[in-house]
């Protein structure tokens, strides 16, 4: 029995246990002292369990069961009261004699039980005759509830060929009803669609493979399942799902060839790594499974190649060698097809792999000359004259016309030409005698083309090697300083020389120095011959005089090993220097140049002090003759003169008025002032001062100056608001001189008199001698 019944019986009991025979006597003769604090009423309660079942509908309130007390003598005496879960809405009292009923629809689904309290009054005093008593009113379930199969929609996948009795997937529906009461709850599973290649267990709904089935045929299948509550019984409530079930691939397919024989074709002038066609092998697997690699069989020319594309599976066959119609003109090849992943337990089916014959037909083009060979190496001895045959170049039209060819050389812009070609046979001849010494190799590209067809030119390069002759004679590599000390004593090595040889020797170079013969310095010196191509100078008698002979030449002879040797005389000088045993090469280098001049020490100090006087008085002159070249003309009266530029927006009362501005300021004579750069006054006044010797002051090069300097001070922000450009000092109350201005003046510069510039004094002179000038010369 389910546990929940258990415990619902168990509550009841003990709700019963005070309405036994046993207590009904004590409960009835304590009714009266049945609330006195000191002794405990027992319970005397009799009813029965109480069940109320779901979804009823009727007009009339249902009964489910009564309420009575032992202490109920039914003379309406006690009243009946019911309290808690569901009281007056769903269930309800007859407070006469304790019957329950039900008023309204219960659901189980919603609310399995109601927990509700029992109270008995009398109805005189309005006390309890029985203390309050819960009790369960439980909802009795129906099959109102069809299953539910909430984890839908159902996706499964299962691979093809899988055996009978495989899993697929498992469904699993719910049934609301009470599955502790009756068979509402217990589902049944079924399957409706899907027959014969799919089975479901009734109890678990677990799906299973029927059959072996093949996703080649069909990859998807709609299963639909039912299940029914009741166990299947009649008036049992049912529900459906479908499942889709898909089946994936495994490699159960071999590659197949659609077709057994290709004809394919590539021309002659077909470059290595051209394609030549495409085979293709179907596969009825997808992905990985239908995978393959193509294998070229039964190709001993090993002329072509194969690779697959991964993309399209297919297998591209490639040019591996160039092909020659002439020699030959088709090619029998066979393709075979792989599967690359192969499933071991299909192995049983029969390999999983096909093949295919693919015939290569050769077509014949217009090919260019084909030289003998692709490089050609020649020799040939230097100095050999001109027109020497160097070698001979072969080529030839491999079509089957043979078509006579023609030869060339390509020479190059910045090259000398130094061969020439045969152009109908190919002999190669030189131009002129080659010196190894210069280029010991020499590179030509010579050319074929066809007379028929001159668009078809071929190349082959030619190496040729200037093979040596000894026709250069050792020398020494450097120009050598030997120095020997005037105190030098005999037998004392004083330089080691070596040579050099612009020919090539195969068994090495081996030189012999010895000094010529009959020379009058052999008696001063001697040579060493070290048998290592080195020589030592060695002096051959003690002491040395400057005076007596500055320089000595020695002659050596050095002769090679060549065929036949070859000897040449190279001049080594020896200068004598002023020094005991060690050489100071720098002294001896210096006394050797002052030789040369034919200077002694004391001459040499002398010219260059001359040099160095004559180099200050000339700097001395050009300094002095910069500083008069920038001294101005007025140098004296400079500063009156330019006094005179002047602009005067506002004369004011004259002098002595000291209120128009800050006087202070004309006092001091280093006023710093920003201004706008102007021209170099003292070239302007020298200008000026020459002109003015030809000119009155109306000329219009006073006016055109004094115009210029007002536009400067009337444009300018930064100066301050008196009017000179330079300051003045202030010359004191009753000057003779008045106010220099002539803006205010209604006379012009004809009808003035400068007479007066005489009367102001010394400082003024040239000012007035330069207007009585002008004034002479206007008149």
């Amino acid at each position: 029995m389910n546990s929940s019944v258990l415990l619902c019986l168990m509550v009841m009991l003990v709700q019963l246990w005070p309405c036994s025979p046993s207590t009904q006597n004590s409960s009835a003769q304590n009714t009266v002292q049945s609330f006195t604090p000191v002794r405990r009423v027992k319970r005397g309660w009799l009813w029965e369990p109480l069940f109320a079942t779901e979804e009823q509908i009727s007009p009339d309130p249902v009964y489910i069961g009564q309420l009575k007390s032992d202490l109920d003598k039914e003379d309406g005496n006690l009243e009946y009261i019911l309290a808690g879960e569901g009281a007056g809405s769903f269930f309800y009292i007859d407070k006469y004699t304790g019957k329950i009923y039900v008023k309204q629809k219960l659901d189980r689904e919603k609310k399995p039980f109601y927990i509700l309290t029992a109270k008995a009054i009398n109805r005189s005093t309005q006390l309890p005759v029985e203390p309050d008593s819960e009790f369960i009113i439980k909802v009795r379930d129906i099959n109102d509830n069809e299953p539910q199969f909430l984890d839908g929609p159902y996706v499964a996948t299962v691979p093809e060929m899988s055996p009978e009795g495989t899993s697929v997937t498992q469904v699993t529906a719910t049934d609301a009803d009470d599955p502790s009461y009756g068979n509402s709850a217990r589902l049944l599973y079924s399957l409706v669609e899907g027959q014969p290649y799919f089975s479901v267990e009734p109890k678990t709904g677990v799906i299973r493979m029927a059959s072996q089935m093949d996703r080649e045929t069909k990859d998807q299948y709609l299963v639909i399942i039912q299940a029914k509550d009741m166990v299947g019984q009649p008036g049992a409530l049912s529900a459906t799902a479908t499942v889709t079930i898909n089946l994936s691939d495994v490699n159960d397919n071999p590659p197949e060839f659609q077709q057994r024989l290709y004809y394919m074709s590539v021309s002659e002038e077909a470059p290595v790594g051209t394609t030549v066609g495409k085979v293709f092998a179907e596969d009825r697997d997808i992905g990985d499974n239908a995978a393959m690699d193509y294998f070229i069989e039964a190709d001993s020319s090993d002329v072509f190649n194969i690779i697959t594309n991964d993309e399209t599976q297919e297998g591209i066959i490639l040019l591996k060698k160039r092909v020659d119609y002439e020699s030959q003109r088709r090619y029998s090849i066979q393709v075979k097809a792989v599967n690359r992943y192969i499933d071991e337990r299909f192995l049983k089916e029969g390999p999983f792999e096909d093949t295919t014959i693919v015939k290569i037909n050769v077509e014949d083009a217009d090919e260019p000359p084909v030289f003998t060979l692709e490089n050609y190496v020649m020799e040939i001895v230097e100095g050999a004259m001109s027109g020497t045959l160097v070698g001979v170049v072969t080529a030839r039209d491999p079509d089957a016309d043979e078509s006579p060819v023609r030869y060339s050389i390509v020479h190059s812009s910045h090259l000398k030409r130094l061969f020439s070609i045969n152009e109908h046979n190919g002999a190669i001849i030189t131009t002129e005698p080659l010196d190894r010494e210069i280029a010991s190799w020499h590179n030509i590209t010579v050319t074929a083309t066809e007379t028929r067809n001159p668009e078809k030119i071929s190349e082959a390069n030619v190496y040729v090697q200037v093979r040596d002759v000894n026709d250069n004679a050792p020398e020494f590599p450097k120009n050598y300083e030997t120095f020997v000390c005037e105190n030098a004593i005999s037998g004392q090595l004083i330089q080691r020389i070596s040579a050099v040889d612009k020919d090539d020797s195969a068994e090495g170079h081996h030189f012999y120095f010895s000094l010529a013969q009959k020379d009058s310095n052999s008696s001063h010196f001697t040579v060493k011959d070290n048998q290592d191509n080195t020589a030592g100078i060695f002096t051959g008698k003690s002491g040395f005089s400057r005076q007596e002979q500055f320089f000595f030449y020695l002659p050596i002879l050095i002769q090679d090993n060549g065929t036949p040797p070859l000897t040449s005389t190279n001049t080594l000088t020896v200068t004598v220097c002023d020094c005991d045993t060690e050489v100071n090469t720098f002294y001896c280098r210096y006394g050797a140049f002052m030789y040369s001049l034919g200077l002694s020490t004391e001459a040499l100090v002398a010219v260059l002090a001359c040099i160095l006087i004559f180099l200050v008085f000339f700097l001395a002159i050009v300094t002095v003759r910069q500083q008069q070249q920038k001294k101005p003309p007025f140098s004296e009266k400079m500063e009156e003169f330019r006094e005179n530029i002047v602009s005067y927006d506002d004369e004011g009362g004259g002098e002595e008025d000291t209120e128009a501005f800050d006087i202070s300021a004309l006092r001091t004579r280093t006023v710093m002032r920003t201004h706008k750069p102007r021209k170099k006054m003292a070239s302007e006044i020298q200008s000026l001062y020459r002109q003015s010797l030809q000119v009155g002051p109306d000329s219009a090069i006073f006016r055109q100056f004094i115009s210029e300097k007002l536009e400067e001070a009337n444009t300018d922000p930064s100066v301050p608001p008196y009017d000179s450009l330079q300051t003045y000092a202030f010359e004191g109350t009753g000057s003779l001189a008045g106010s220099l201005s002539s803006l205010g003046s209604n006379t012009s510069d004809m009808d003035q008199s400068y007479d007066y510039l005489a009367d102001w004094g010394p400082h003024f002179k040239q000012l007035a001698g330069m207007y009585s000038s002008h004034r002479t010369v206007g008149d």
